[in-house]
């Protein structure tokens, strides 16, 4: 005979996410009890706890299943599209969180903010994304788009797209990024020509090129630290 599991008001207080969280702060609790919290309801056969511990290893840990983005969470099997959702609003409230001092002060004024940004957008991607940070005059964010997918060369990527998107913003500069699902974060020879093609485009109509960061789950390198820009 199959066991039912524990519903969460059948645990102790201290071990239920809500009570714990209150009574020991949210430092106390595991991924799992955190995603809990969220979810707050379980599915046929599972407990919240259990359904979280679930999603937890199924994607590899709390930031694989933040960066899964909606087309993989539908794939699992008992998460609804309320439950979707909540996941994908935290993901995009800690996008804006980021975003805010990059918005409010010169970009690199905050180079460990950026990192962040970068790797909560591209960093688990299973694909290579090429995304542009577009900038003010005084290197402040004005927005982030993504504007390529798939294998990134100087053939797939395209100057005129890039130069008009810079218009469009009005931006001074940019920041160019892409990631490199392999998870190694070091700059191609590829990398290197496509940064080169665009400087000289984006050069035309007085936009500078500021920097251009691979970026994997893991790091975020700088091509112009590199002293490759």
């Amino acid at each position: 005979m199959t066991s039912m599991p524990l519903p969460l008001k059948g645990l102790p207080a201290d071990a239920r996410p809500r009570e714990k969280l209150l009574q020991r702060g949210p430092a106390a609790l595991s991924d799992a009890e955190l995603l809990a919290l969220l979810l707050r309801t379980g599915v046929q056969g599972k407990n919240v706890v259990q359904l979280a511990q679930e999603l937890v290893d199924r994607f590899g840990g709390i930031a694989g299943l933040l960066h899964s983005g909606a087309e993989a969470l539908e794939t699992v099997k008992g998460l609804g599209p309320a439950k979707r959702a909540e996941i994908l609003a935290v993901v995009e409230l800690a996008r804006r969180a980021l975003a805010q001092p990059l918005k409010e002060r010169p970009l690199f004024d905050t180079p460990q903010a950026v990192a962040q940004y970068l790797r909560l957008h591209l960093g688990h991607k299973p694909h290579e994304v090429f995304a542009v940070l577009f900038l003010d005059n005084r290197h402040r964010l004005l927005a982030l788009e993504e504007l390529f997918r798939g294998t990134l060369t100087q053939a797939s990527v395209y100057p005129r797209e890039v130069v008009l998107r810079a218009l469009h913003h009005h931006a001074a500069a940019v920041v160019l990024a892409h990631n490199h699902p392999s998870g190694v974060a070091e700059p191609s020879r590829a990398d290197e020509a496509l940064t080169q093609t665009l400087k000289a485009a984006l050069a035309l109509v007085d936009v500078r090129v500021l920097d251009h960061f691979i970026v994997t789950a893991h790091d975020c390198r700088s091509m112009a630290a590199m002293g490759l820009i």
